[in-house]
């Protein structure tokens, strides 16, 4: 098992929440629950003004375009410029956005172009923010306490998305989509309120050159660190054997046995497994953070498992419960190793490429895993998968830096 140090004394959580990094986290917090209410009432208010589910894929593939796009793009920004005014201007502009959904589902004026539209800003901005979200939080603690504040943003992080989805269904519900957009609105404002109160950036300015030699240079800074890019590669292949297979015949073989409601069952005390272990995690430390996050990481093929040799909703429950707390483990270290080790002034670009990479899978897996389920069986495909998720799951210890590094 891995090496585990404990912290016993809470002083240094008080003290954290007290500082410049309480307000991070409150605004963090409060536009996590933004995005997360979203999500939900987004996907619902579409549905509920036009009736046609593909008018909500429309919607959703107009926000993810231009976040895959403009991602290396936000990561040069967030590192040229204020992290702080990036933060700030991003919340902003999300909030117009969002008024503006709510204004037209509120007058009852739905539109696709117009949707699909704000749909792009929204998802153009969420590529600015992301980067300097990464990238701030070294600037706002010492090294030694990284872990303890990814663990506490990863518990807010588990909390909203447990009470978020629940907050927008029943204001959907009640008074209305637009209604509800118009509330994920207020939270974005209160987010930059919060932002406004984080110091500005001690960073040396930027040398004046064009946006594309910072790419160039970014890449170089990612490439040169062997140990980001096989984490990122293990990440892109994790993605691509769990994304898919989870999403899609997660459901289908469990509400299959138990209904839908198996399904809910299984994604609450999934989300549960993720918040407990967050909670737990500000109380420990990992002082070998790649190597032990790999092998807390292995925990979450369980539900792939789960799915495949049995698709009975209390034991993929259980698997996925246990699942969510080696997955929070290795999130936490990942998070907080990428921040200590990478240069500052190249953070949100290093961040923005890891997350490119990693991401750039997903979409594939979602592609891909109907069709090979068609030919193979969603159980038997669920196994094949859950057992490739330990496999590049562990290939990163064989490289020395990632089992030697420490913090």
């Amino acid at each position: 098992m891995p090496d585990i140090d404990r912290v016993t004394d809470p002083t240094p959580v008080k003290r954290l929440l007290r500082s410049r990094f309480g307000w991070f986290f409150a605004g963090r917090t409060v536009d996590l629950a933004g995005s997360s209410m979203t999500t939900v009432a987004l996907a619902l208010a579409v549905l509920q003004a036009s009736g046609r589910a593909a008018d909500l894929g429309i919607v959703l593939a107009a926000a993810m375009i231009p976040t895959l796009v403009l991602l290396l793009v936000g990561g040069t920004v967030a590192d040229r410029v204020s992290r702080r005014t990036v933060l700030i201007v991003s919340n902003l502009a999300t909030a117009a956005v969002m008024a503006a959904m709510a204004a037209v589902l509120i007058m009852d004026r739905y539109d696709l172009v117009v949707m699909a539209g704000l749909a792009v800003v929204s998802g153009a901005v969420n590529a600015f923010s992301q980067p300097a979200l990464r990238g701030i939080v070294p600037e706002l603690v010492a090294r030694q306490d990284l872990q303890r504040v990814n663990a506490l943003l990863a518990s807010s992080r588990n909390t909203v998305r447990i009470l978020g989805p629940m907050i927008a269904s029943v204001l959907v519900a009640t008074v209305g989509g637009g209604w509800a957009l118009a509330a994920d609105a207020l939270s974005y404002l209160l987010a930059a309120a919060a932002f406004t109160r984080l110091p500005g950036t001690n960073r040396p300015p930027a040398a004046r050159q064009p946006l594309w030699r910072d790419l160039v240079d970014g890449w170089a800074v990612f490439r040169s660190m062997r140990w980001v890019v096989v984490m990122t590669v293990s990440f892109a292949l994790i993605n691509a054997v769990n994304v898919g297979p989870w999403n899609v015949l997660g459901p289908q073989v469990v509400s299959g046995n138990d209904g839908a409601v198996g399904w809910g069952v299984v994604q609450t005390v999934r989300a549960v497994g993720l918040l407990v272990m967050s909670i737990v995690a500000v109380r420990i430390v990992l002082r070998r953070p790649l190597r032990d996050g790999r092998i807390w990481g292995t925990l979450a093929a369980l539900p792939l498992l789960a799915v495949g040799l049995t698709g009975d909703a209390w034991i993929v429950a259980a698997a996925a419960f246990v699942g969510g707390l080696g997955l929070t483990v290795a999130a936490i270290t990942w998070e907080s190793t990428l921040q200590a080790a990478v240069p500052e002034e190249s953070l949100s670009r290093v961040a923005a490429y890891d997350e490119l990479l990693s991401y750039v899978a997903i979409p594939l897996s979602q592609l891909a895993v109907g069709p090979l389920a068609a030919v193979y069986g969603a159980q038997e495909v669920s196994v094949a998968c859950g057992v490739a998720y330990l496999v590049v799951s562990l290939l990163p210890l064989l490289s020395r830096e990632v089992r030697d590094l420490r913090t």
